[in-house]
């Protein structure tokens, strides 16, 4: 018992203090593709072919139903048409199941933007976006969301725990780089 208090303390901790994202703005963004639902239907999500209709918003969050995740996600829904009117594409992320976002696609993003499983922490490590990796649990994501150019490059790195500001500053970045390079 002494043991587990003294690991959600520490979990405490890290949840806590601030978060640093790892990948920096010209860094270029790893490609992936992973199990994902919109509206409970699943398919394979691809980076590359994303990319190449526009930038990708790729939002990590720790873990599907808690709090803060479905504030996210309901904040990400309501802001879908922005984001698609942009011409960019979101994805939401975290370590959960297929089965799991699958239900969260539907009930927290309102099927309005799909969400991706890697189980395996594959892409959160790729994307160095791992928070806490517990005996037992496994890990989940750190809260931080990229705007990925269509060249794969990195545009805006935003990490905080809390979600208030990861749809604003996403939003912002991916109609700046609309603005920049319109037609």
């Amino acid at each position: 018992m002494k043991r587990l208090l003294s690991l959600l303390a520490i979990v405490g901790c890290v949840a806590s203090s601030p978060a640093l994202a790892a990948l920096n703005v010209g860094d270029p963004a790893p490609d992936f593709s992973a199990d994902a639902a919109v509206g409970g239907k699943h398919f394979r999500f691809s980076l590359k072919e994303a990319l190449s209709h526009g930038p990708v918003v790729l939002y990590f969050f720790p873990k599907a139903f808690t709090s803060g995740c479905t504030v996210e996600a309901h904040e990400f829904s309501e802001a879908s048409a922005s984001f698609a009117a942009a011409g960019s594409t979101l994805i939401g992320m975290s370590s959960d199941n297929i089965g799991t976002l699958s239900d969260f696609s539907t009930r927290e993003c309102r099927a309005k933007f799909p969400v991706a499983a890697d189980p395996d922490l594959s892409v959160i490590r790729a994307y160095d976006a791992v928070m806490v990796r517990l005996p037992g649990v496994g890990g989940v994501s750190d809260r931080i969301s990229y705007v990925i150019s269509p060249e794969a490059k990195i545009l805006l790195a935003y990490s905080a725990l809390a979600p208030d500001e990861h749809v604003t500053r996403t939003l912002a970045a991916v109609q700046k780089w609309r603005a920049d390079h319109a037609k």
